[in-house]
C-alpha cells in the first residue's frame, strides 16, 4: 500500500487563499468589463437614435448688433452700390466691401446670409426693403462677413432712393 503524505491545514489553506485571490481578481475583471461593455453599447445607441431639437435651438439666432456686409452691384447702374453702401453705413452697419457682381443682370435684389445667423440677413434686408422670399442662406467659410447683398434692377424701389 503507498501512503499519501498527510496535508497539513497550512498547506490546505495557502492553496485556499491563492484560488480565493484568483477568484477575486477574476470577479472584479469580470465586473469592470460589464461596466466598460454597457457604456460602449449606451455611448452608440445615443449615437444611432434620432435626437429631438432642443428647445434652446428652436429658437432662432438674434442679430448681432454689428452686421459686417459687402455690397455687390448686380445690376449694372453706375453708383449704386455706393448710395447702398452710404445708407447702410449711416445705419451703423459696417460694409466691408464694395464691389461689382460677376454678371449685371440680377432682376431683383438678394440678401444673403454667410454664417447661418438669418436673423443678421433679415435685419438687412429689412433695413432696404427687400422682400422675404429674396433673403437666402448659402453659408460660406471662406467668407469673413455676415451677410452680402446683391442689388438688382429694382434697386430703385428700395428704400434708399
Amino acid at each position: 500500500m503507498i501512503r499519501r503524505p498527510k496535508k497539513t491545514k497550512t498547506a490546505s489553506r495557502k492553496i485556499g487563499l491563492n484560488i480565493s485571490a484568483s477568484n477575486l481578481f477574476l470577479n472584479i475583471s469580470i465586473i469592470l468589463l460589464s461596466i466598460v461593455i454597457i457604456y460602449l453599447v449606451y455611448s452608440i445607441i445615443i449615437k444611432i437614435m434620432p435626437r429631438e431639437p432642443d428647445a434652446g435651438a428652436e429658437k432662432e439666432k438674434q442679430a448681432a448688433e454689428i452686421v459686417q456686409l459687402e455690397v455687390l452691384n448686380g445690376c449694372g447702374a453706375a453708383g449704386v452700390a455706393d448710395l447702398f453702401t452710404s445708407y447702410l453705413r449711416d445705419r451703423k452697419f459696417d460694409v466691408v466691401n464694395v464691389s461689382n457682381y460677376i454678371s449685371f443682370d440680377i432682376d431683383r435684389t438678394m440678401v444673403i446670409d454667410r454664417t447661418g445667423n438669418m436673423a443678421n440677413a433679415r435685419k438687412v434686408a429689412d433695413m432696404l426693403g427687400v422682400e422675404k422670399e429674396n433673403v437666402f442662406q448659402q453659408i460660406n467659410n471662406d467668407y469673413f462677413l455676415d451677410v452680402s447683398v446683391i442689388i438688382g434692377r429694382d434697386y430703385n424701389r428700395l428704400l434708399p432712393k
